[in-house]
């Protein structure tokens, strides 16, 4: 089968690749769609869990993540402040993708 019968069209602005890729593209964003697929993390959990990733890539992953509508940030009014992050419906619906990641990762 060719590439060409898999993917008809050019990819362009509605190209649903290109449109999943705008979303998980960047470093250290899959990943953390992947640690928030098991549920709530707070900032500190995902920066202890993100091996070798620093707390401003995170902050603004986080930021961008938040901003395409993949996860929702719920602040608590603590001293010091927590900080929640979840993934939203939106974002659950990338499991799937995460798994053949996974799924083709262990077969390298």
């Amino acid at each position: 089968m060719k590439n060409a019968d898999l993917f008809p069209e050019p990819c362009n602005a509605d190209c649903p690749v290109r449109k999943t890729t705008e979303i998980i593209d960047g470093k250290w964003t899959t990943l953390i769609i992947r640690d928030l697929l098991s549920g709530k993390k707070r900032y500190s959990e995902l920066l202890k869990s993100l091996e070798g990733i620093s707390p401003k890539m995170l902050a603004v992953r986080l930021k961008e993540l938040e901003k395409k509508g993949i996860l929702s940030r719920e602040l608590f009014p603590t001293i010091p402040p927590k900080t929640e992050y979840q993934l939203t419906k939106l974002g659950l619906r990338l499991k799937d993708v995460v798994l053949a990641m996974d799924k083709f990762g262990r077969n390298l």
